[in-house]
């Protein structure tokens, strides 16, 4: 019973170091935090410094603003199953489901692009990252800058999200695709290197 309780210790000690790392990783002040979370900037300071005890009421907040599970950020023991319970997000008409659970870092999404029934392509975007997208199904019209792209299943595409983009369906018909996102600029290289 008592190496039990120990291990508990150890998962709680750790929860601040993670939550601080976490911050980091986005770029976060604690004031910034705190506005987010609505989680004062002093319990969130005494959070990351181990000088106050993470209770569920805090944890849940944080774990919605950095966009993790809660298991992800007390950083919870495996419990053998295997399966993962993936939550979609729906954003713009689209659908994104994470593959990766795990705070920064490339992050991977299955995206699904539903039937269009409309005409009107999506204005381009502009935001933080780098991105690299595979199509598993479907015809993909990629706009970058001024140019306009078709991608047909197997085909793969990698850009700086800083320049204006948008994905649609080239021809209407729903298409899936896998994206693989770095925040800080994390890039995927499948080919040789750009000169």
């Amino acid at each position: 019973m008592e190496r039990m309780g120990s291990g508990v210790e150890d998962v709680m000690a750790a929860v601040g170091p993670r939550l601080r790392a976490l911050r980091s990783q986005r770029g976060l002040t604690l004031l910034e935090l705190a506005a987010r979370t609505g989680v004062s900037q002093s319990t969130l300071s005494r959070l990351e410094s181990g000088l106050r005890r993470p209770s569920l009421d805090l944890l849940l907040p944080l774990a919605e603003a950095y966009g993790v599970a809660l298991d992800e950020v007390v950083g919870a023991p495996r419990t053998g199953d295997p399966r993962i319970h993936l939550q979609p997000i729906h954003r713009a008409g689209l659908t994104f489901i994470p593959l990766t659970r795990r705070a920064g870092g490339v992050q991977s999404y299955k995206m699904v692009i539903p039937k269009r029934k409309s005409t009107t392509r999506p204005g381009l975007k502009t935001h933080e990252g780098y991105e690299w997208l595979y199509v598993l199904n479907g015809q993909l019209h990629l706009a970058l800058d001024d140019n306009e792209f078709v991608l047909s299943p197997g085909d793969a595409a990698e850009f700086d999200t800083s320049r204006p983009h948008a994905l649609d369906s080239a021809d209407g018909a729903a298409v899936e695709l896998l994206i693989l996102f770095g925040m800080h600029g994390e890039r995927v290289h499948v080919g040789p290197s750009p000169s």
